[in-house]
């Protein structure tokens, strides 16, 4: 419930505005196979995420529900397959800890509200997996289709690199359990040859819209290759921070490690005494139940921490590989340290959640009270009724995170999103645009980042650069949004302009202690406008 509590929030992050317009366009361009924003071409994604949303939108209408509905469902399939392969190697009972995991990772909930890619990496990788090691026990031709399939589509998502961990987990447990030699064997030639097929729609679709067309402008050059782009550059470009699209700051081989700490609460510090166990096990020599998750979610971490280009929900595409091997120690006996640990960290976590909302509803003010009641009750409920019906240390420890975690973002999906939301002009700003007296005019954005406006606008938005601006000549009844930033650089340049109106707009992503305390609220917010020439 908690996980679809945010279905139909409104955008407050660029990402998911942007997103969500270029699937829209898809659906207005009736097109399929090329992408667009403000009527540019885009080569940033490959597109099955854009699909998934596209058949949405055909079904559902255009809105911020049907865009976030396939990423749910992909999410019900990640935890579908964490089930199925914490069964199948371990027992029931590990396998309904481990769902419960990932269910309750903090990231995981709060990016099945501010939808990107992950939903879907992570039901694709994790079902990858799932039926090749299937597929490596006895052949199939039900698992050697799904995991070519799968393994397809996720590289449709985010490219190349999402084969480390799926075909990292398959080597790692050949190579553990002793069976390298198996590699050779037919059917991983034909598990490669149809992912192959199964990924021709990916380079059809960018070599009829980039690699047919080399006039086409795009990262202000001509001659873009799409397939080489999609090949060379968003992956490998990335890694060194010196493709098309770059990092100011580069990345740090820590960044993933303190990032868990939060992204994976509350059981990232189970999950590292984990590893650290299991490592030890390995150069021990004794044997594991399995080495699919561990290798295939450890090369991808190390990659990640290797490369110069880091975003913290990179590595929700292997939170249900983490799950897996978290849970086995959320539940076996343990030594003393092991279980001071566990129980310990497991409290503060809970303790640090449940203190952070109520604090954060003692600052923030919100207008209403009554999903903050709800919440409180449901809290109070469980803390009161179900807990104390648990007898095992170690599973009450963990059920009080899970509620704990599912408390604080049930808050933040029904109360502080909503000030988020209330506070982001463009918003406001579309909201202006769509009233029928303003049919007939036509509306232009002065950067790309104007996302969410161009999503909640009803008209086509198009993208004059800023600098164009002096010299643009536009038609009669032409508007165009523009940014705090945007408005001082044309002061400073001198441009003529004339605001039409202002909107009060938090300009940032994060969310600063002076933006959730109410009584400072406004000195951190400025305005978005719409002007004319």
């Amino acid at each position: 419930m908690v996980n679809f509590a945010g279905i139909n929030q409104r955008f407050f992050t660029d990402d998911p505005g942007l997103y969500a317009s270029i699937s829209k366009n898809l659906l207005y361009h009736k097109s399929f196979f090329s992408l667009f924003t403000y009527d540019q071409n885009w080569l940033d994604k490959p597109h099955f995420p854009f699909w998934m949303v596209l058949f949405s939108f055909k079904i559902f209408g255009v809105s911020v529900w049907a865009y976030r509905l396939p990423a749910l469902i992909f999410f019900l399939i990640s935890l579908r397959y964490t089930f199925l392969f914490s069964k199948r190697y371990y027992d029931e009972q590990i396998a309904w800890l481990a769902t419960i995991i990932l269910a309750t990772s903090q990231h995981i909930i709060m990016l099945n509200t501010d939808v990107r890619a992950e939903p879907y990496l992570m039901a694709l990788i994790i079902g990858s997996i799932y039926h090749i090691s299937r597929l490596e026990e006895r052949y199939s031709y039900f698992d050697l289709v799904l995991g070519a399939l799968l393994t397809a589509c996720a590289i449709m998502t985010k490219g190349l690199f999402v084969i480390v961990a799926i075909y990292g987990a398959l080597f790692g447990q050949l190579l553990f359990q002793k069976k390298l030699k198996s590699v050779f064997q037919l059917k991983w030639l034909y598990l490669i040859l149809l992912t192959l097929i199964f990924t021709l729609p990916e380079f059809y679709a960018l070599y009829i819209q980039f690699d047919q067309h080399p006039e086409i402008t795009v990262f202000n050059r001509q001659g873009v290759s799409g397939i080489k782009w999609f090949l060379w550059d968003s992956q490998f470009g990335r890694f060194v921070n010196n493709g098309p699209i770059t990092q100011k700051k580069s990345g740090s081989i820590i960044f993933y490690l303190h990032t868990l700490l939060w992204a994976f609460a509350p059981w990232c510090l189970v999950f590292y005494y984990a590893v650290y166990k299991n490592i030890r096990r390995i150069i021990s020599k004794r044997q594991l139940a399995e080495y699919y998750t561990i290798s295939g979610g450890l090369l991808l971490l190390m990659l990640f921490s290797l490369s110069r280009f880091q975003l913290p929900f990179y590595t929700n595409a292997i939170f249900p590989l983490f799950a897996i091997i978290t849970a086995h120690y959320c539940f076996k006996p343990l030594r003393r340290v092991g279980i001071v640990l566990r129980q310990t960290s497991l409290y503060l976590y809970a303790a640090a959640f449940v203190i952070i909302t109520l604090t954060i509803n003692y600052f923030a003010k919100p207008d209403g009270i009554l999903f903050f009641m709800i919440d409180c009750a449901m809290l109070a409920m469980v803390l009161f009724v179900v807990l104390p019906r648990i007898k095992k240390p170690h599973l009450r420890a963990f059920f009080m995170a899970s509620i704990a975690v599912l408390f604080a973002n049930f808050y933040l999906n029904t109360v502080f999103y909503n000030i988020m939301a209330d506070h982001n002009g463009q918003i406001k700003a579309a909201n202006y645009v769509n009233e029928d007296s303003f049919n007939t005019y036509h509306l232009y954005s002065l950067k790309f980042e104007n996302n969410i406006f161009q999503f909640y606008s009803k008209k086509p938005i198009n993208y004059i650069p800023l600098d164009s601006f002096r010299n643009f000549n536009p038609p009669p009844r032409s508007i165009f949004y523009a940014r705090k930033l945007s408005i001082d650089i044309l002061n400073q340049q001198h441009v003529p302009f004339k605001i039409l109106t202002a909107f009060p707009n938090y300009p940032q992503e994060n969310i600063l202690p002076k933006f959730v305390d109410a009584a400072t609220r406004e000195s951190v917010l400025d305005s978005v406008y719409l002007i004319t020439k």
